[in-house]
């Protein structure tokens, strides 16, 4: 049903605003976990993906992130850092088959990128929930919007369909550098100050 309200969005006249997009700003530092995971795995920070246009999002391809969402979300058993590694924020690939939200995220981007979707189409993305804990995401940019997949909800949402205070994500062309996101809602504004 997404797909489909997605998919009648495809030929915007002149008058439509097109896809929706996050809005981003300036670099920020880079989350210490992946700062970290870049020094363990440095391929996963030096991808490099050409300036253009977000990959066309078909009906394909939409079924292989629907899949992927929920292999990964199903697969996986959630587990904090402190539990598997004694310490707070280590991202690192769910291979033990338990993570938490970075995990699940990074192993999202694995899966879609080994089928074919370019890096930077495929982002890290830390949110703020509305509780105020922070949150890892990824952010699946395509030729109809972005969409978020994420471990706590079963279903891939457009990014302004969530309840999430968007704070930064990957940049869409150099997978080691970061860029904030400001997604123009009020308390997003707030929290980035």
């Amino acid at each position: 049903l997404l797909l489909e309200r997605v998919m009648q969005c495809s030929t915007w006249g002149p008058a439509s605003a097109g896809p929706s997009l996050m809005h981003k700003g300036a670099r920020p530092t880079q989350p210490v976990g992946h700062y970290d995971f870049c020094q363990r795995i440095p391929a996963e920070c030096n991808e490099r993906t050409p300036k253009g246009p977000p990959i066309e999002l078909t009906r394909k391809l939409w079924a292989s992130i629907v899949n992927v969402n929920n292999s990964v979300n199903t697969r996986i058993v959630p587990r904090t850092d402190m539990e598997m590694w004694g310490k707070e924020e280590v991202w690192s690939y769910p291979d033990s088959g338990f993570g938490d939200c970075e995990d699940y995220a990074l192993e999202k981007r694995r899966e879609l990128m080994n089928i074919g979707v370019p890096a930077g189409d495929l982002l890290m993305t830390v949110a703020r929930q509305p509780n105020g804990d922070g949150h890892a995401v990824l952010t699946v940019r395509t030729s109809l919007g972005e969409f978020i997949l994420d471990n706590l909800q079963p279903k891939v949402l457009s990014w302004n369909d969530t309840d999430y205070t968007y704070l930064k994500r990957q940049s869409t062309e150099n997978s080691g550098v970061w860029v904030t996101i400001n997604d123009g809602r009020e308390d997003a504004v707030a929290s980035v100050r």
